[in-house]
């Protein structure tokens, strides 16, 4: 198959067309000769933050001089972001060959365990030192917990999401996400609700949690974050009040792995580290920020930036499976503009019935059909003010590339 085809395979099989199980996953890799078995891993698991400490902990790996595997999901640029080794995307040729020796194994999986038997096939193959791993969705059952024990296991913070799956409280929720941690190994989680951190801790004697006495702010903006943690200077590109608790928790997971890192490769890492989509400026004059925010533990990450930007412009869009009525209730009121757009997939919600349910937060509303004019309004309207473009992952996705030309 080629490219196109391998795609649209690996799309054909659907994301929940299999009880969650570990059964399927387990078969294709006995049958691939357990690749997951052939490199050492730091598994990440939570409902926001995972990008980023993903990232932020590649990063120094890789600064540190080892071979570093990353698999993530969702993909916001390319959909062979999803592997990569040393911040290169697997090649196409690559997955495409890949996925049919999965195909071969006879194995029926959903999309989500097919590519995650690619990226571990991929990753065995390139002999890599160590991969960092997120979660799709949950822990427990999630096809990355194939993996054998890690080298840590790290719980970001947890809140309401995918709550038809995983349940609608973060004590049911909990638990899923604490799957990944196998025979009590150092578990990193950020200060988050206390309930949360109570079951994390019952699934691990050894929970490390950043020490925030330990913590000065020198400079958080949107540009970037400048700060001192224990007693060593950090700047981050990765900006916003939020990104504080990711790095924090990368560093105390890179501290605890076990790994060989100095200082120094550690501050020019978490320097170098680059994500997209989170707080992503994207246009300085007028200031654009794209970012992830869908759900409301994200809703309530940038809500503290908007009120560093209040009467600024949205451009927004949201899926209409989710919880979209908190992401507007904690975000838009900060706006002065607020224009609503259709995401271009099936669970978009139209921009005209995202726009009825806006009205209440702000006087100027608009509904738009596409990306050009969205954009060409907020830019008449934003009066010099910043343009925020959030609501879907799906969304940044579609709207990074008008500016990146």
């Amino acid at each position: 198959m080629n490219y196109n085809e391998t795609l649209n395979y690996i799309h054909s099989l659907g994301a929940f067309s299999h009880k969650a199980s570990l059964e399927r996953i387990e078969k294709v890799m006995s049958k691939l000769n357990n690749p997951q078995n052939d490199f050492k891993a730091i598994h990440i698991a939570g409902t926001n933050g995972k990008g980023s400490v993903c990232t932020f902990v590649s990063s120094v790996l890789k600064e540190s001089g080892y071979m570093v595997g990353k698999f993530v999901s969702p993909y916001i640029t390319d959909f062979c972001e999803r592997i990569q080794i040393n911040d290169r995307f697997i090649s196409r040729d690559d997955l495409c060959r890949l996925s049919q020796k999965v195909i071969d194994t006879g194995v029926a999986l959903t999309e989500f365990e097919f590519i995650t038997a690619v990226g571990f096939l991929y990753f065995s193959e390139n002999n890599i030192d160590v991969a960092v791993v997120e979660t799709g969705l949950g822990g427990r059952f999630d096809a990355t917990n194939v993996l054998p024990s890690p080298l840590v296991s790290v719980i970001t913070k947890i809140s309401l999401d995918h709550t038809a799956v995983l349940g609608d409280t973060i004590e049911q929720i909990t638990p899923e996400k604490c799957g990944i941690i196998k025979n009590n190994t150092v578990v990193t989680t950020p200060n988050q609700d206390s309930a949360a951190l109570a079951i994390i801790k019952k699934h691990s004697d050894n929970t490390i949690i950043p020490k925030i006495n330990l913590l000065e702010k020198v400079n958080i903006s949107l540009l970037g974050n400048a700060f001192i943690y224990d007693n060593a200077e950090y700047t981050t590109s990765l900006g916003g009040e939020y990104q504080i608790d990711n790095v924090l928790t990368a560093i105390e997971v890179l501290k605890n792995c076990g790994l060989n890192i100095n200082q120094t490769d550690m501050q020019i890492g978490l320097s170098n580290a680059f994500l997209p989509a989170r707080l992503e400026v994207v246009s300085q004059n007028p200031l654009i920020v794209v970012d992830g925010a869908h759900n409301p533990d994200g809703a309530e990450a940038l809500s503290q930036v908007l009120k560093e930007h209040q009467n600024s412009t949205a451009i927004i869009g949201v899926m209409k499976d989710k919880n979209y009525g908190e992401l507007l209730h904690k975000t838009l009121p900060y706006f002065k503009n607020i224009i609503c757009i259709t995401p271009d997939v099936p669970r978009a919600l139209p921009a005209d019935e995202l726009a009825e349910s806006a009205k209440p937060y702000c006087d100027n509303v608009f509904a738009e059909d596409n990306f050009d004019t969205a954009i060409a309004l907020a830019k008449q309207k934003c009066d010099g003010k910043p343009i925020f473009i959030y609501g879907s992952l799906y969304l940044a996705s579609q709207m990074r590339p008008y500016f990146k030309k």
